[in-house]
Parts: structure tokens; sequence; C-alpha cells
């Protein structure tokens, strides 16, 4: 179970995946901040790069999955700075992110070599005229 934060007048917990798996952006985000913390925008840029564009993140998504990640205690605010009026919020990885993110690259390493090791010995699959 997550940590319990408030919305409103409600007390809401968010739900780990019972898999305990990270979603692919999620997953992006934590990678991109392998190197040390981030800006909003250079997350952006380095999780498309690093998923070699197939997770391309707007603001608004980026921002959302930013405040779950750090619910989960998986990343923390690391500062800020002001560029040209503009504020910019550095976020990093904590130990418990760290963990998560390797955690799910051994697990998906995992389930790729069910396939890969099963590939080599499954039969052909008919083709339908």
């Amino acid at each position: 179970m997550g940590l319990p934060y408030i919305v409103g007048r409600y007390i809401v917990v968010r739900m780990v995946r019972a898999s305990g798996s990270l979603s692919p952006p999620s997953y992006f985000i934590l990678a991109a901040l392998l190197d040390g913390p981030r800006h909003g925008y250079g997350i952006i840029k380095q999780a498309a790069k690093l998923s070699e564009g197939r997770v391309r993140l707007t603001a608004g998504t980026l921002y959302g999955a930013l405040d779950r990640l750090a619910e989960e205690g998986l990343i923390l605010a690391a500062g800020q700075e002001v560029v040209e009026g503009r504020t910019r919020r550095y976020y990093r990885l904590t130990d418990h992110g760290l963990q998560a993110l390797h955690t799910e690259a051994a697990r998906m390493e995992q389930a790729a070599r069910v396939v890969t090791r099963r590939a080599g010995s499954a039969a052909p699959t008919p083709r339908l005229a």
C-alpha cells in the first residue's frame, strides 16, 4: 500500500500495483534521474532519448507522475532556480527509487529471457492463406 495523503477533505492512499511494477513513463522518469538531478524539461528530453522516442511526456503527464513518484518516496525535490524568469524545479532519485528502478529492470530482463529462450525452440506458426 502507498503513503496516505490528503485531497480536499479526504485521505487518499494510492495503491501500488500488485506486481510492484513501474509503468513505462515512471520507469523512464526514474532512469532519466540516474545521472543526477534534472529539471522537468530535462527529464522529458532524457526519458524520450532513453526510450528511443517510445515515451513522450507532456508537462502535465510529467508533473502528475513526479507527484506520484514523490508520494511513493521514489524521488525528492532537489532545489530550484530561476532562469529567464521561469522557475526550474529539480528532482533526484531516493535510495528507494534507485532500488525500485533496479528491481523493475531485473523483472523486465527476466520476463524477456522467458520469451527469448522459448523463441528458439518454438515451432513456426503456420501462415494463413
